[in-house]
Protein backbone atom coordinates (compact mmCIF):
# COMPACT_ATOMS: atom_id res chain seq x y z
CA UNK A 1 0.00 0.00 0.00
CA UNK A 2 3.00 2.34 -0.41
CA UNK A 3 2.12 3.07 -4.06
CA UNK A 4 1.86 6.85 -4.44
CA UNK A 5 -0.83 6.30 -7.09
CA UNK A 6 -3.24 4.81 -4.55
CA UNK A 7 -6.03 7.31 -3.88
CA UNK A 8 -8.55 7.39 -1.06
CA UNK A 9 -11.73 9.40 -0.50
CA UNK A 10 -12.84 9.83 3.10
CA UNK A 11 -16.36 11.20 3.68
CA UNK A 12 -17.13 12.80 7.06
CA UNK A 13 -20.32 14.36 8.40
CA UNK A 14 -19.68 16.18 11.66
CA UNK A 15 -22.17 15.17 14.37
CA UNK A 16 -20.08 15.26 17.55
CA UNK A 17 -18.53 18.68 16.79
CA UNK A 18 -14.84 17.80 17.09
CA UNK A 19 -14.78 14.03 17.56
CA UNK A 20 -15.88 13.04 14.06
CA UNK A 21 -13.62 15.41 12.18
CA UNK A 22 -10.87 14.77 14.73
CA UNK A 23 -10.83 11.06 13.94
CA UNK A 24 -11.06 11.60 10.19
CA UNK A 25 -8.32 14.24 10.15
CA UNK A 26 -5.94 12.04 12.15
CA UNK A 27 -6.71 9.12 9.82
CA UNK A 28 -6.23 11.24 6.69
CA UNK A 29 -2.85 12.53 7.87
CA UNK A 30 -1.62 9.08 8.87
CA UNK A 31 -2.72 7.54 5.57
CA UNK A 32 -0.72 10.16 3.71
CA UNK A 33 2.32 10.48 5.97
CA UNK A 34 2.92 6.83 6.85
CA UNK A 35 1.47 5.00 3.85
CA UNK A 36 1.81 7.37 0.92
CA UNK A 37 -1.93 7.40 0.15
CA UNK A 38 -3.31 10.37 -1.79
CA UNK A 39 -6.25 11.41 0.41
CA UNK A 40 -9.26 13.56 -0.39
CA UNK A 41 -11.25 14.43 2.72
CA UNK A 42 -14.89 15.37 2.12
CA UNK A 43 -16.29 17.18 5.18
CA UNK A 44 -19.56 19.05 5.70
CA UNK A 45 -18.53 21.32 8.60
CA UNK A 46 -15.43 23.40 7.94
CA UNK A 47 -16.04 25.63 10.97
CA UNK A 48 -15.60 22.76 13.44
CA UNK A 49 -12.67 21.50 11.37
CA UNK A 50 -10.94 24.89 11.65
CA UNK A 51 -11.06 24.75 15.46
CA UNK A 52 -8.65 21.80 15.47
CA UNK A 53 -6.79 22.75 12.27
CA UNK A 54 -6.33 26.52 11.91
CA UNK A 55 -5.12 26.19 8.30
CA UNK A 56 -8.67 25.40 7.15
CA UNK A 57 -10.34 28.14 5.07
CA UNK A 58 -14.05 27.93 5.90
CA UNK A 59 -15.38 29.49 2.67
CA UNK A 60 -13.36 27.37 0.25
CA UNK A 61 -14.85 24.47 -1.71
CA UNK A 62 -11.52 22.77 -2.44
CA UNK A 63 -8.25 23.35 -0.61
CA UNK A 64 -5.02 21.55 0.11
CA UNK A 65 -3.76 21.24 3.68
CA UNK A 66 -0.34 19.69 3.69
CA UNK A 67 -0.77 17.10 0.96
CA UNK A 68 -4.39 16.24 1.84
CA UNK A 69 -7.10 17.61 -0.45
CA UNK A 70 -10.08 18.92 1.54
CA UNK A 71 -13.44 19.32 -0.19
CA UNK A 72 -16.44 21.05 1.36
CA UNK A 73 -19.24 18.47 1.23
CA UNK A 74 -22.23 20.78 0.79
CA UNK A 75 -24.99 18.38 -0.30
CA UNK A 76 -25.83 15.00 -1.83
CA UNK A 77 -25.86 16.35 -5.38
CA UNK A 78 -23.08 16.22 -7.91
CA UNK A 79 -21.97 14.70 -11.18
CA UNK A 80 -18.98 12.36 -11.17
CA UNK A 81 -16.91 10.52 -13.76
CA UNK A 82 -14.86 7.37 -13.18
CA UNK A 83 -11.77 9.61 -13.00
CA UNK A 84 -13.26 11.26 -9.89
CA UNK A 85 -13.56 7.98 -7.99
CA UNK A 86 -10.82 7.01 -5.53
CA UNK A 87 -9.26 3.54 -5.29
CA UNK A 88 -10.51 3.30 -1.70
CA UNK A 89 -13.75 4.95 -0.54
CA UNK A 90 -14.45 5.32 3.17
CA UNK A 91 -17.66 6.67 4.64
CA UNK A 92 -17.34 7.52 8.30
CA UNK A 93 -20.06 6.11 10.53
CA UNK A 94 -22.62 5.44 7.78
CA UNK A 95 -22.71 9.04 6.58
CA UNK A 96 -24.37 8.19 3.21
CA UNK A 97 -22.11 9.44 0.46
CA UNK A 98 -23.69 11.07 -2.63
CA UNK A 99 -25.78 8.63 -4.71
CA UNK A 100 -24.12 9.75 -7.95
CA UNK A 101 -20.70 8.97 -6.47
CA UNK A 102 -21.89 5.46 -5.59
CA UNK A 103 -23.40 4.93 -9.05
CA UNK A 104 -20.13 5.95 -10.65
CA UNK A 105 -18.20 3.60 -8.36
CA UNK A 106 -20.14 0.73 -9.96
CA UNK A 107 -18.89 1.78 -13.41
CA UNK A 108 -15.21 1.63 -12.44
CA UNK A 109 -12.87 -1.16 -13.51
CA UNK A 110 -11.60 -2.27 -11.11
CA UNK A 111 -14.18 -1.12 -8.61
CA UNK A 112 -12.94 0.74 -5.53
CA UNK A 113 -12.74 -0.87 -2.10
CA UNK A 114 -15.75 0.53 -0.23
CA UNK A 115 -15.50 0.73 3.57
CA UNK A 116 -18.00 1.87 6.18
CA UNK A 117 -15.82 2.99 9.08
CA UNK A 118 -17.89 2.38 12.19
CA UNK A 119 -17.84 3.89 15.67
CA UNK A 120 -15.74 2.58 18.53
CA UNK A 121 -17.29 0.16 21.01
CA UNK A 122 -16.07 -2.51 23.42
CA UNK A 123 -19.28 -4.53 23.06
CA UNK A 124 -18.76 -8.17 22.12
CA UNK A 125 -21.03 -8.06 19.06
CA UNK A 126 -18.53 -5.78 17.32
CA UNK A 127 -16.14 -8.70 16.76
CA UNK A 128 -18.85 -10.59 14.87
CA UNK A 129 -19.69 -7.62 12.62
CA UNK A 130 -16.13 -6.50 11.90
CA UNK A 131 -15.30 -6.85 8.14
CA UNK A 132 -18.79 -8.15 7.26
CA UNK A 133 -19.85 -7.48 3.64
CA UNK A 134 -22.98 -5.50 2.75
CA UNK A 135 -23.99 -5.89 -0.93
CA UNK A 136 -25.66 -2.89 -2.52
CA UNK A 137 -29.38 -3.60 -3.12
CA UNK A 138 -29.35 -2.61 -6.81
CA UNK A 139 -25.75 -2.12 -7.93
CA UNK A 140 -22.94 -4.61 -8.31
CA UNK A 141 -21.06 -3.17 -5.35
CA UNK A 142 -20.19 -4.44 -1.88
CA UNK A 143 -19.48 -2.30 1.14
CA UNK A 144 -17.57 -3.71 4.10
CA UNK A 145 -17.97 -2.75 7.74
CA UNK A 146 -14.74 -2.00 9.55
CA UNK A 147 -14.77 -1.47 13.32
CA UNK A 148 -12.11 0.03 15.55
CA UNK A 149 -11.90 -1.78 18.85
CA UNK A 150 -10.00 -3.16 21.78
CA UNK A 151 -9.23 -6.73 20.69
CA UNK A 152 -7.32 -8.49 17.91
CA UNK A 153 -10.67 -9.40 16.32
CA UNK A 154 -11.35 -5.72 15.54
CA UNK A 155 -9.44 -3.02 13.66
CA UNK A 156 -7.64 -1.80 16.78
CA UNK A 157 -7.14 1.86 17.68
CA UNK A 158 -5.83 4.79 15.68
CA UNK A 159 -2.22 5.48 16.68
CA UNK A 160 0.67 7.02 14.76
CA UNK A 161 3.97 5.17 14.49
CA UNK A 162 5.95 7.88 16.29
CA UNK A 163 3.38 8.84 18.94
CA UNK A 164 4.93 6.91 21.84
CA UNK A 165 8.36 8.40 21.19
CA UNK A 166 6.94 11.92 20.99
CA UNK A 167 5.06 11.42 24.25
CA UNK A 168 8.05 9.95 26.08
CA UNK A 169 10.36 12.75 24.97
CA UNK A 170 7.83 15.38 26.05
CA UNK A 171 6.99 13.80 29.42
CA UNK A 172 10.66 13.25 30.24
CA UNK A 173 11.45 16.93 29.60
CA UNK A 174 9.99 19.01 32.47
CA UNK A 175 11.31 22.20 30.88
CA UNK A 176 9.40 21.50 27.66
CA UNK A 177 6.24 20.65 29.60
CA UNK A 178 6.48 23.81 31.69
CA UNK A 179 7.10 25.93 28.59
CA UNK A 180 4.07 24.41 26.88
CA UNK A 181 1.79 25.10 29.85
CA UNK A 182 3.22 28.58 30.38
CA UNK A 183 2.47 29.39 26.75
CA UNK A 184 -1.18 28.55 27.52
CA UNK A 185 -1.14 31.02 30.41
CA UNK A 186 -0.69 28.48 33.21
CA UNK A 187 1.30 29.96 36.12
CA UNK A 188 4.10 28.25 38.05
CA UNK A 189 1.81 27.83 41.05
CA UNK A 190 -0.78 26.15 38.85
CA UNK A 191 1.87 23.91 37.27
CA UNK A 192 2.83 22.71 40.75
CA UNK A 193 -0.78 21.78 41.60
CA UNK A 194 -2.79 18.72 40.52
CA UNK A 195 -3.44 19.56 36.86
CA UNK A 196 -6.67 18.30 35.30
CA UNK A 197 -7.90 18.86 31.74
CA UNK A 198 -11.67 18.95 31.27
CA UNK A 199 -13.35 18.14 27.94
CA UNK A 200 -16.97 17.02 28.30
CA UNK A 201 -20.50 17.42 26.98
CA UNK A 202 -22.71 20.22 28.37
CA UNK A 203 -24.78 17.95 30.62
CA UNK A 204 -21.84 16.59 32.64
CA UNK A 205 -22.14 17.24 36.41
CA UNK A 206 -19.37 19.84 36.29
CA UNK A 207 -20.75 22.09 39.03
CA UNK A 208 -20.98 19.16 41.46
CA UNK A 209 -17.39 18.20 40.64
CA UNK A 210 -16.17 21.77 41.11
CA UNK A 211 -17.95 21.97 44.49
CA UNK A 212 -16.12 18.82 45.59
CA UNK A 213 -12.73 20.04 44.37
CA UNK A 214 -12.93 23.52 45.87
CA UNK A 215 -13.80 22.17 49.32
CA UNK A 216 -10.98 19.60 49.29
CA UNK A 217 -7.45 19.69 50.69
CA UNK A 218 -5.64 19.25 47.36
CA UNK A 219 -4.78 22.28 45.22
CA UNK A 220 -6.26 21.62 41.79
CA UNK A 221 -5.94 23.51 38.53
CA UNK A 222 -8.62 22.61 36.00
CA UNK A 223 -7.81 23.53 32.39
CA UNK A 224 -10.92 23.89 30.23
CA UNK A 225 -10.93 24.60 26.47
CA UNK A 226 -13.00 27.63 25.55
CA UNK A 227 -16.59 26.71 24.71
CA UNK A 228 -16.70 23.55 26.86
CA UNK A 229 -19.36 23.28 29.61
CA UNK A 230 -20.30 26.93 29.11
CA UNK A 231 -23.15 27.04 31.63
CA UNK A 232 -21.07 25.47 34.41
CA UNK A 233 -18.16 27.80 33.64
CA UNK A 234 -20.38 30.87 33.87
CA UNK A 235 -21.75 29.68 37.21
CA UNK A 236 -18.23 29.20 38.58
CA UNK A 237 -16.93 32.51 37.22
CA UNK A 238 -20.10 34.45 37.93
CA UNK A 239 -20.45 35.59 34.33
CA UNK A 240 -19.23 35.09 30.74
CA UNK A 241 -15.80 33.58 30.18
CA UNK A 242 -13.25 33.77 27.38
CA UNK A 243 -9.88 32.20 26.70
CA UNK A 244 -7.55 33.45 29.43
CA UNK A 245 -10.25 33.76 32.11
CA UNK A 246 -9.11 32.39 35.46
CA UNK A 247 -10.80 32.16 38.86
CA UNK A 248 -10.00 30.50 42.18
CA UNK A 249 -12.44 29.27 44.81
CA UNK A 250 -11.08 27.36 47.76
CA UNK A 251 -8.62 24.72 46.58
CA UNK A 252 -9.77 24.95 42.94
CA UNK A 253 -8.45 27.17 40.18
CA UNK A 254 -10.20 27.03 36.80
CA UNK A 255 -8.44 28.40 33.74
CA UNK A 256 -10.08 28.74 30.32
CA UNK A 257 -7.77 27.76 27.47
CA UNK A 258 -8.02 28.72 23.81
CA UNK A 259 -9.15 25.85 21.62
CA UNK A 260 -5.94 24.22 20.46
CA UNK A 261 -4.73 22.07 17.58
CA UNK A 262 -4.79 18.28 17.73
CA UNK A 263 -1.03 18.12 18.29
CA UNK A 264 -1.22 20.56 21.20
CA UNK A 265 -4.21 18.73 22.65
CA UNK A 266 -2.09 15.59 22.77
CA UNK A 267 0.55 17.56 24.68
CA UNK A 268 -2.10 18.84 27.08
CA UNK A 269 -3.12 15.26 27.85
CA UNK A 270 0.53 14.33 28.38
CA UNK A 271 1.18 17.32 30.66
CA UNK A 272 -1.84 16.91 32.95
CA UNK A 273 -2.11 14.51 35.88
CA UNK A 274 -5.71 13.55 35.02
CA UNK A 275 -7.79 14.03 31.89
CA UNK A 276 -11.56 14.20 31.51
CA UNK A 277 -12.34 13.32 27.89
CA UNK A 278 -15.43 12.80 25.79
CA UNK A 279 -16.77 11.00 22.71
CA UNK A 280 -14.28 8.92 20.76
CA UNK A 281 -11.28 10.93 19.56
CA UNK A 282 -10.13 12.41 22.87
CA UNK A 283 -11.09 9.12 24.58
CA UNK A 284 -8.58 7.22 22.43
CA UNK A 285 -5.89 9.88 22.76
CA UNK A 286 -6.21 9.71 26.55
CA UNK A 287 -5.48 5.99 26.37
CA UNK A 288 -2.13 6.69 24.68
CA UNK A 289 -1.19 9.38 27.24
CA UNK A 290 -0.41 6.95 30.10
CA UNK A 291 -2.34 9.17 32.50
CA UNK A 292 -5.57 8.47 34.43
CA UNK A 293 -8.68 9.58 32.57
CA UNK A 294 -12.45 9.81 32.99
CA UNK A 295 -14.64 9.26 29.92
CA UNK A 296 -17.85 11.18 29.18
CA UNK A 297 -19.60 9.04 26.59
CA UNK A 298 -21.75 10.49 23.79
CA UNK A 299 -25.45 10.11 24.77
CA UNK A 300 -27.81 7.76 22.92
CA UNK A 301 -31.54 7.09 23.14
CA UNK A 302 -32.75 4.73 25.88
CA UNK A 303 -29.36 5.13 27.62
CA UNK A 304 -27.69 2.75 25.17
CA UNK A 305 -24.47 4.65 25.80
CA UNK A 306 -24.46 3.25 29.32
CA UNK A 307 -24.27 -0.24 27.84
CA UNK A 308 -21.25 0.82 25.80
CA UNK A 309 -19.60 2.39 28.84
CA UNK A 310 -20.15 -0.72 30.95
CA UNK A 311 -18.71 -2.89 28.17
CA UNK A 312 -15.54 -0.82 28.12
CA UNK A 313 -15.26 -0.78 31.90
CA UNK A 314 -15.44 -4.59 32.00
CA UNK A 315 -12.48 -4.83 29.62
CA UNK A 316 -10.56 -1.96 31.17
CA UNK A 317 -10.88 -3.24 34.74
CA UNK A 318 -10.31 -6.89 33.84
CA UNK A 319 -6.88 -7.07 35.47
CA UNK A 320 -7.23 -4.31 38.06
CA UNK A 321 -10.06 -3.79 40.52
CA UNK A 322 -10.45 -0.04 40.92
CA UNK A 323 -13.52 0.86 42.93
CA UNK A 324 -12.70 4.53 42.59
CA UNK A 325 -12.46 4.49 38.80
CA UNK A 326 -15.73 2.62 38.36
CA UNK A 327 -17.53 4.93 40.81
CA UNK A 328 -16.15 8.08 39.19
CA UNK A 329 -17.00 7.05 35.65
CA UNK A 330 -20.55 6.03 36.59
CA UNK A 331 -21.28 9.17 38.54
CA UNK A 332 -19.81 11.35 35.78
CA UNK A 333 -22.14 9.66 33.27
CA UNK A 334 -25.28 9.79 35.47
CA UNK A 335 -25.36 6.05 36.01
CA UNK A 336 -26.45 4.04 39.04
CA UNK A 337 -29.76 3.64 40.86
CA UNK A 338 -29.70 5.88 42.75
CA UNK A 339 -26.90 7.73 40.91
CA UNK A 340 -23.56 7.62 42.63
CA UNK A 341 -22.57 10.99 44.01
CA UNK A 342 -19.52 12.85 42.71
CA UNK A 343 -18.70 13.90 46.27
CA UNK A 344 -18.22 10.28 47.35
CA UNK A 345 -16.71 9.00 44.07
CA UNK A 346 -13.93 11.60 43.78
CA UNK A 347 -12.05 10.79 47.04
CA UNK A 348 -11.98 7.09 46.07
CA UNK A 349 -10.72 7.89 42.59
CA UNK A 350 -8.13 10.39 43.82
CA UNK A 351 -6.73 7.93 46.35
CA UNK A 352 -6.35 5.26 43.66
CA UNK A 353 -4.73 7.47 41.03
CA UNK A 354 -1.25 5.89 41.40
CA UNK A 355 -2.77 2.43 40.86
CA UNK A 356 -4.87 3.72 37.98
CA UNK A 357 -1.76 5.22 36.37
CA UNK A 358 -0.08 1.82 36.41
CA UNK A 359 -3.22 0.33 34.89
CA UNK A 360 -3.17 2.81 31.99
CA UNK A 361 0.41 1.79 31.15
CA UNK A 362 -0.48 -1.90 31.04
CA UNK A 363 -3.62 -1.16 29.02
CA UNK A 364 -1.67 0.85 26.44
CA UNK A 365 0.66 -2.10 25.88
CA UNK A 366 -2.31 -4.44 25.39
CA UNK A 367 -3.81 -2.06 22.82
CA UNK A 368 -0.55 -1.82 20.88
CA UNK A 369 -0.49 -5.61 20.56
CA UNK A 370 -3.62 -5.34 18.37
CA UNK A 371 -1.71 -3.32 15.77
CA UNK A 372 -2.56 0.19 14.62
CA UNK A 373 -5.94 0.83 13.06
CA UNK A 374 -4.70 2.41 9.83
CA UNK A 375 -2.33 -0.44 8.95
CA UNK A 376 -5.00 -3.00 9.82
CA UNK A 377 -7.46 -1.21 7.56
CA UNK A 378 -5.10 -1.15 4.59
CA UNK A 379 -4.25 -4.82 5.04
CA UNK A 380 -7.95 -5.64 4.95
CA UNK A 381 -8.40 -3.56 1.78
CA UNK A 382 -5.76 -5.71 0.09
CA UNK A 383 -7.86 -8.81 0.79
CA UNK A 384 -10.98 -7.45 -0.95
CA UNK A 385 -9.39 -5.82 -3.99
Amino acid sequence: MNDQATSLALFCKVVDNYGDIGICWRLARQLEQEHGIAVTLWVDDLISFKRICPEVVIDCDVQQIGTVIVRHWRDQDGVFTVNDIADIVIEFFGCNIPPAYIATMALCTPQPAWINLEGLSAEEWVEGCHTLPSPHPTLSLTKYFFYPGFTARTGGLLVEANLAQQRQEFQQDPVAMAAFLTNLGVTQTEIASLKISLFCYPFAPVSELFDTWQSGDTAITCLVPEGVAIDAMQVFFGGPVVAGSVATKGALTVRILPFITQQDYDKLLWACDLNFVRGEDSFVRAQWAEKPFVWHIYPQDKNLHHVKLQAFLRRYLENTNSEGLAAMWRSWNHMGNPPEEIASAWPLFHAEMPKITEMTIIWRQHMLENGDFTSNLLRFVETIK
